[in-house]
């Protein structure tokens, strides 16, 4: 049977071409399939029928109406003829525009080609030319060389030697049957080597020439379809790059070894940019080396050492830190070096005098504007004596809680002048001024003040400072001391010359054409002009528009402002001036240094918050789980007091939170949740809202939308403008939380005589008050053998039938227990009285 069957194949009439198809199956089967074609069907029009229709206009052009589909009319027929006719119409535009389109397209191909192919050739005649300026060169070169050559080898020929007859003979034949043009004394084989050789010049050159055409697209080419990928124009030109350079003698540049600058932890485009390589090549090495990384992630130092010495390039390690080693650490040498005014910092109890002594040095009266006339800020004055000496003094606060602010004081400065009243001597704040001017290691001078008052015993402050190892000159020390009045002016100049002859010892120095360097002695955030930090200049000269970093902030200065109010151009050593131009309030007691570049000021501010912020969660991340319970457990039985703190400068809140984390005991303390300079903004109310927080302003006032916020959130702010006060009040309501001690006080005895039981009472007990007095409203122990079995209170004190309140002593009465009825005949009654007694903090 054949595929077939012996059926037709199917059709669609006419006169088809059929053929065979072969298929292929799985397993080796197979299978023919016949196929037929059909030919397309092209109606061509009868010779004069068109002209007969358009010319006539009978309906005869519409065709054999018998012919024609069923429901159509004539006009129906002419519609569709004239569409019809319409379409061919558009279809012959088409084909026409179509065909314009495409003779542009191939003229532009073409003059693209053209341009191309005359660029190559002009590239290929200039590389020719050059090859052939370089033979040339070449030629001449080795023209010279022989030519020196033969001319060095007939100076050595000896003149008298002749050659033989017979060599001359021979050399005769030989130029003889030498071709035309052949130079005389070379043989007709190094002829035919050099023909030879100039023919196989020729056919490497054609040779080369056809490679490097081989690889160029031409129009043949591209229209032929064949001969597999060609390579492209830019591939042929870095080719033709290649050879041109290869010509002219130029070698591929030696790899540049570079000093690669490896943090701790690098990314890898980073690294990649400063070995000046591909991100991909190193990501690429990485990869070798088994980690699978992409150009965004860091590495460590280790791995990305390995990866610069697999690229030839040194690795140089570095550290975080060492954006730092920028700022310069200048030794200062006896020839560039001046004479400075000294640094004074004027030291004392609380109410000794201090700052009223200033004044009358000044002739100012500063201590009249302080709140409750003690002194809370460190201040940075100049004074020029009635010599013309300059000194800079810094008065300190003599209150218990500025420490910090002595301290401070202390170490920027070169003498302390150590203020005790004549009427109060030694005092707490004394002794820690003189444990200060010990631990700085700097010359102490002992002003004895209020000496004109009746009271006044300097001999006793004399004899004081010697428990404290301070031996004054009178007392045969090498301390100096001044018997000085702020009030009447006496001694004063006295004080000034000791000063000075101080000064002078000390031979103090300073370079002031050097980068500046100075400490903060107190910052502060000022509503009109922002960070304003009081600096004292040590070192160097401080100027407008100078770049400097100070603790975690930087800034540039916008202004100077000396003590007196007055804008400077610039500050030398040992002048105090208040700073302008911030980018956020500093810490008091941070060192300001000026660097060259904003850059630097950024990156090393930058590094040191970051460093700061480390150094804090490392401290919590140290404590261990089994801490952290214990500590939870040791909280649950510690009330907390939270405050929100806010000052006008950097050292009263430094201050006031010492203060704080000093208020306390065991049971309860104080939690200082946020402090700050500045005035008391609506985040420090939601802050405060959010703890159940008061909300503290010392020297500083709400802002109206703080004050809105505090009023609708029912935030409680407190203003306050002497620290005695603020410690007294935080003290107060800390003792709030103390649980109150509940003491007892025992108000008789009774002793039981008999015992009855009454019905609906109980076991009611007979008794006598041998001592003090029965109340019904007190507590009572039952005693039996002089050991407590009960302690509760009274359900009913009876004196013959009648309730009472209290039964004295000597009198009969009947008691009852509230829910305990275990009484006998003997036993002894103790009656006491509860009362709490609220506890306060020391």
């Amino acid at each position: 049977m054949s595929d077939t069957d012996g059926k037709k194949p199917l059709g669609l009439g006419g006169t088809p071409r059929s053929g065979q198809v072969k298929q292929s199956f799985s397993h080796g089967r197979t299978k023919s399939v016949l196929v037929e074609t059909k030919r397309k069907r092209v109606v061509v029009p009868k010779p004069g029928v068109a002209g007969s229709s358009s010319t006539s206009s009978s309906p005869s052009h519409l065709g054999d109406p018998s012919k024609r589909p069923a429901g159509i009319s004539d006009a129906e027929m002419e519609r569709r003829l004239a569409a019809l006719r319409n379409a061919k119409a558009r279809e012959a535009e088409d084909a026409a525009k179509r065909a314009e389109e495409e003779r542009i397209r191939e003229e532009d191909r073409q003059r693209r080609r053209d341009d191309i192919e005359a660029k190559e050739r002009e590239e290929r005649e200039r590389i020719e030319a050059l090859r052939a300026k370089a033979e040339e060169e070449e030629r001449v070169k080795a023209e010279a060389a022989a030519a020196a050559k033969r001319a060095e080898e007939a100076k050595r020929a000896p003149a008298a030697a002749a050659p033989a007859p017979a060599a001359e003979e021979v050399n005769t034949r030989n130029q003889s049957a030498a071709p035309a043009g052949a130079k005389p004394g070379l043989s007709p084989r190094k002829d035919r080597d050099r023909d030879g050789g100039g023919d196989r010049d020729r056919n490497a050159k054609a040779k080369t020439d056809d490679a490097r055409r081989a690889g160029k697209l031409t129009l043949n080419e591209a229209l032929a379809g064949e001969g597999g990928r060609t390579r492209s124009l830019a591939a042929m030109k870095r080719k033709q790059e290649k050879a041109r350079q290869k010509a002219m003698g130029f070698n591929k540049p030696e790899k540049q070894v570079r000093d690669v600058q490896l943090p701790e932890t690098i990314v890898v485009q980073e690294l990649a940019n400063r070995m000046a390589e591909r991100a991909a090549d190193v990501v690429k090495s990485l990869m070798k080396m088994g980690m699978m990384v992409t150009m965004n992630q860091s590495i460590d130092a280790d791995t990305a050492e390995l990866v610069i010495e697999e690229f030839g390039h040194r690795a140089v390690r570095v550290s975080d830190a060492d954006v730092e080693h920028v700022i310069d650490s200048v030794v200062d040498t006896s020839e560039n070096t001046v004479s400075r005014p000294p640094i004074i910092t004027i030291m004392g109890h609380v109410d000794h005098g201090k700052t009223s002594l200033l004044d009358a040095i000044r002739k100012t009266s500063v201590v009249s504007g302080e709140a409750g006339g003690i002194t809370q800020h460190i201040g940075a004055y100049q004074v020029t004596t009635d010599n013309g000496a300059v000194l800079t003094f810094l008065d300190t606060p003599g209150h218990a809680a500025f420490t910090s602010m002595r301290a401070r004081g202390a170490q920027v400065t070169d003498i302390v002048v150590l203020v005790v009243a004549a009427d109060d001597a030694v005092m707490p704040q004394t002794i820690e001024a003189i444990k200060h001017a010990k631990a700085a290691k700097v010359p102490m001078i002992v002003a004895i003040n209020k000496i004109d008052k009746h009271e006044a015993d300097p001999n006793k402050v004399r004899t004081d400072l010697l428990q404290h190892e301070v031996i004054v000159e009178k007392m045969s020390g090498d301390v100096l001391d001044v018997e000085v009045s702020a009030k009447t002016g006496l001694g004063l100049d006295e004080l000034l010359e000791v000063i000075a002859l101080q000064a002078e010892i000390l031979d103090l120095k300073a370079n002031p054409n050097r980068a500046a360097q100075g400490a903060v002695i107190e910052a502060k955030l000022d509503v009109g002009r922002g960070p304003v930090a009081t600096v004292l200049v040590q070192h160097g000269t401080l100027k407008r528009g100078d770049i400097f970093v100070v603790g975690q902030q930087w800034g540039k200065v916008r202004a100077l402002i000396n003590d007196k109010g007055e804008r400077i151009d610039e500050a030398g050593p040992s002048v105090p001036v208040e700073v302008l131009g911030l980018s956020g309030t500093p810490e008091a007691g941070d060192v300001l240094n000026v660097v060259e570049t904003e850059a630097q000021a950024r990156e090393i501010a930058d590094y040191r918050e970051k460093a700061a912020k480390d150094k804090r969660a490392a401290v919590g991340a140290a404590t261990t789980l089994e801490q952290l319970m214990a500590k939870a457990k040791a909280d649950q039985s510690v009330s907390e007091l939270p405050i929100v703190v806010k000052a006008d400068v950097q050292g009263s809140a430094e201050a006031i939170v010492q203060a704080m984390e000093k208020i306390g005991n065991d049971e309860v303390r104080v939690r200082v949740l946020h402090y700050g300079v500045g005035a008391i903004t609506e985040s420090d109310i939601g802050l405060a809202e959010a703890s159940g927080a008061p909300v503290i302003g010392f020297n500083v006032r709400a802002n109206a939308s703080a004050r809105q916020s505090a009023n609708q959130k029912g935030v409680e702010i407190r203003y306050y403008s002497v620290i005695y006060d603020l410690v007294d009040d935080v003290k107060a309501a800390a003792s709030g939380l103390l649980k109150a001690e509940v003491r007892e006080t025992f108000i008789g005895y009774a002793q039981i005589k008999e015992v009855f039981k009454v019905t609906g009472v109980g076991m009611v007990a007979g008794c006598l008050v041998t001592e003090g007095i029965a109340r019904r409203s007190a507590g009572v122990r039952l005693l039996r053998d002089n050991v407590v079995i009960h302690e509760g209170t009274l359900k009913t004190l009876k004196r013959f039938k009648d309730e009472v309140k209290e039964v004295q002593s000597g009198q009969e009465c009947g008691m009852a227990f509230e829910r305990y009825e275990d009484i006998r005949p003997g036993d002894v009654i103790e009656i006491f009285e509860r009362e709490e007694v609220q506890r306060k903090l020391a």
